[in-house]
C-alpha cells in the first residue's frame, strides 16, 4: 500500500463526513417539512416521509461524492451505478429500521414528539451513513485497476 493510499483513506473520509453534513441538512430538512405539512404518527406515513428524505439525501451524495470523494475511482459505469442502488436500498433499510424502532422507543419514554422524531432520525442518519461509508468505499466505487493493474492495460488495449 502506496503513501498515496494511506492518506487516501482518512481523507475520503472527510470529505465523505463534509459531504454527509449537507445530506444531513437535506435529510432532516426534507422529513420535518413533510412531518410539519403532515403531521403524523402512523408507521407507514412516518415511513413513507422518511424513505423520501432518504431519497434526496441519497441523490446529493451521489453527485457529490462522485465527483469530490470517489472521483479517482468513480467511472459511472452500469455496474457502479448498480451497485449504488443496491446499497443504498440496504441503507435505506437501516435507516427506516433504526428510525422506526428508535421513534417507538422514545415514544415509550413519553419524549415529546418532534424531539423524538428527530432524535430517531439522527440515528438512523448516524447508522445508514457508517454502513453507506464502507459499501461504497469498498463495494461501489472500488477501484478495481489498482488491485488488477493488468485490467487497466487490456481494457485500454481492447479500446484501440
Amino acid at each position: 500500500m502506496g503513501k498515496n493510499q494511506k492518506r487516501r483513506g482518512p481523507l475520503q473520509a472527510l470529505q465523505f463526513s463534509a459531504i454527509g453534513v449537507t445530506n444531513a441538512v437535506v435529510d432532516i430538512g426534507a422529513l420535518n417539512l413533510l412531518l410539519f405539512l403532515f403531521p403524523s404518527e402512523e408507521r407507514m406515513t412516518l415511513t413513507l416521509f422518511n424513505t423520501i428524505a432518504y431519497a434526496l439525501a441519497v441523490t446529493n451524495s451521489y453527485i457529490w461524492n462522485v465527483f469530490i470523494t470517489f472521483r479517482d475511482t468513480a467511472k459511472g459505469s452500469t455496474r457502479q451505478r448498480l451497485v449504488f442502488i443496491v446499497q443504498g436500498l440496504i441503507s435505506l433499510g437501516i435507516n427506516n429500521a433504526v428510525f422506526l424502532g428508535f421513534n417507538a422507543l422514545f415514544q415509550a419514554l413519553g419524549v415529546p414528539t418532534w424531539i423524538r422524531q428527530n432524535l430517531a432520525k439522527g440515528l438512523a442518519m448516524l447508522a445508514s451513513f457508517s454502513a453507506s461509508f464502507f459499501m461504497m468505499k469498498y463495494f461501489v466505487f472500488k477501484d478495481f485497476n489498482r488491485r488488477y493493474p493488468n485490467r487497466e492495460q487490456s481494457s485500454r488495449e481492447e479500446n484501440q
